[in-house]
């Protein structure tokens, strides 16, 4: 005759299972699953270069580059001058909903007549447009983008924060125009590898992480309809953004990245 509590027990043990047995697998898949590098250490298989004033797949002056096991953003074939050739490193798929999760660092000096804000400055860029759909001479894609900063010695200046070429945000209901927002990160002088993550739901929420501390929140991603960029892409984009490319930043001071990977997350 089978012991009735103990039947009871386990009756009630797998129907708990049956009910929440999903939404435990789910939320499982969100934080346990397997990250994806999308930089393999080797070469640049997967990537695809855009930098201004030549077309998509143009690796001009070798500005990206693999070497010991790193990939390297380096002007030291430019001749001496950064002339506003801005540069994007594309991977090859588009993402949507997943967690990007990169270790950086700033190294060397700036060229010369490259930009002040550009001191110690990258970036990844997010939800962004494809490099076959930029034109020639278009300096960034409209996307939404992770500004990576390096400190300059002296003074505060944080990292992971936003800059919107061609996007808008929302923050605590309002809509965000400005171009950049500051994030609540401390600042990182230096040539220390720093990590930086980044949750990305789709068109909902995006969350900045600096060495696994939320530094920046916000919510519905959106082209901006008063830039000549993004006005391009409305006839056949939504205007919330809920996918698109990732791509790292070339913008005169020369930056590392240790590792680029991907883990991607249930809608």
């Amino acid at each position: 005759m089978p012991n009735l509590p103990a039947l009871r027990y386990v009756l009630l043990a797998a129907f708990a299972l049956t009910c929440i047995g999903p939404a435990v697998a789910a939320e499982a898949n969100r934080t346990a699953g397997s990250w994806i590098p999308l930089f393999n250490g080797r070469n640049l298989d997967g990537w695809i270069p855009k930098i201004r004033g030549h077309p998509a797949g143009t690796n001009f002056g070798n500005t990206f580059r693999v070497e010991d096991g790193i990939l390297k953003v380096r002007y030291d074939q430019y001749g001496g001058k950064f002339q506003e050739r801005f540069g994007h490193l594309f991977y090859k798929e588009k993402f949507s909903h997943y967690r990007i999760r990169a270790v950086y660092r700033f190294t060397g000096e700036q060229l010369p007549d490259g930009p002040g804000w550009a001191v110690r400055n990258s970036g990844l860029m997010l939800h962004g447009q494809s490099p076959e759909s930029m034109t020639l001479d278009q300096d960034f894609p409209v996307s939404i983008e992770v500004q990576l900063l390096g400190g300059t010695g002296t003074g505060k200046r944080s990292t992971a924060n936003l800059c919107t070429p061609g996007t808008h945000v929302v923050m605590a209901g309002k809509l965000i125009t400005q171009h950049c927002t500051e994030s609540t990160s401390k600042t990182y002088h230096g040539d220390q590898w720093v990590t930086v993550e980044v949750e990305v739901r789709g068109g909902r929420i995006i969350n900045h992480y600096v060495e696994g501390d939320l530094v920046l929140s916000y919510t519905d991603p959106q082209l901006d309809p008063g830039d000549a960029n993004a006005k391009r892409l409305l006839p056949t984009h939504p205007k919330i953004i809920t996918e698109g490319t990732i791509s790292l930043q070339s913008e005169s001071h020369p930056v590392e990245f240790q590792k680029v990977e991907l883990l991607r997350l249930e809608p």
